[in-house]
């Protein structure tokens, strides 16, 4: 009875919390959901394969695409957190264990500046790129950035004859 009143309780305080953070609660849950999909990609890419492009010329390496990502949220969770950060992954990883730690290490940069928003830290103006913008804004940018990067995994992935990670975790539709 103790453990059920305790976990009645944890929920419930849950609950109140994320009705007085909606907007800030929302980016989080969307920040995970994307960084779980980001490192599935990273991991599941075999390691021989990160240096494949699907067209010759400028396009990126896989390895590079994984970098360009975690320079980009090093920079961006940078100016939300008020700090400057740079990172050269996107030009000096080539390997999947260099390139998934570079991933990993701005996953874990960026973890505190989602985890510490709240919607009146939200709107708060930050300096990014030469300009202002609300630190929510800045973190949103963040996650279209992924996206973006992500629907290029995709790409990969689809070239190598591969499923990707969102396609191959959805549950079968109508199969029993």
């Amino acid at each position: 009875m103790k453990t059920a009143t305790i976990f009645i309780a944890t929920v419930l305080g849950a609950t109140v919390l994320s009705a007085q953070n909606p907007l800030s609660n929302e980016l989080q849950q969307q920040y995970k959901a994307t960084k779980d999909t980001l490192t599935k990609s990273a991991d599941r890419m075999p390691d021989s394969d990160y240096s494949y492009k699907p067209t010759p010329g400028n396009t990126r390496t896989f390895a590079q695409v994984i970098g360009h990502i975690a320079d980009v949220q090093l920079a961006i969770c940078g100016a939300a957190k008020g700090e400057q950060k740079r990172g050269d992954a996107e030009m000096t990883k080539s390997s999947k264990a260099d390139a998934s730690a570079a991933l990993k290490a701005s996953f874990d940069y960026c973890d505190s500046a989602y985890d510490g928003l709240t919607d009146a830290s939200a709107t708060e103006q930050i300096k990014m790129f030469g300009g202002m913008r609300s630190r929510l804004s800045a973190l949103y940018f963040n996650l279209i950035h992924d996206n973006e990067m992500y629907g290029q995994i995709v790409a990969y992935y689809r070239a190598k004859g591969m499923v990707p990670p969102t396609t191959a975790d959805r549950p079968a539709m109508g199969k029993k």
